[in-house]
């Protein structure tokens, strides 16, 4: 079954810390072994495992990915957000973490990012858990 969270942006360019979320969902599953897979179905946003202790992490990423892809570089997409879309196929629409005792197996310092490239918006994640078939 897929499950689906809700995350609401304030900004064009913003990582949103989704970790407690994708969290609950596993928690609520009852699965104790398996992968919990993250999928973020839209062209201008994306998903991404990173720091979460240091906030200055979140802003360097966004402040190198406005360096490497800037809004007015000339794209011929002409709606303006292409930068958004570049930002996307960099950071990539999915991810997964391992279960082990009914938890997520994150490192000590990470977190799970949704990343706005094209907002503010009301956008969704999708979370499914597979369990092990042991």
């Amino acid at each position: 079954m897929i499950k689906q969270i809700s995350i609401k942006t304030s900004s064009r360019i913003e990582m949103v810390d989704i970790t407690s979320k994708v969290e609950e969902v596993v928690r609520d599953s009852g699965i104790k072994e398996g992968i919990c897979y993250i999928y973020v179905p839209h062209t201008t946003a994306g998903i991404t495992i990173n720091e979460g202790a240091d906030p200055s992490v979140v802003k360097d990423i966004n402040q190198t990915l406005r360096k490497l892809v800037p809004p007015d570089a000339g794209y011929s997409h002409l709606e303006g957000n292409a930068d958004s879309h570049i930002k996307t196929t960099i950071v990539g629409p999915n991810t997964f973490v391992f279960i082990e005792g009914g938890r997520l197996q994150l490192g000590t310092w990470q977190s799970i990012f949704f990343c706005e490239f094209d907002g503010p918006r009301s956008r969704k994640a999708l979370i499914k858990i597979i369990p092990d078939r042991i």
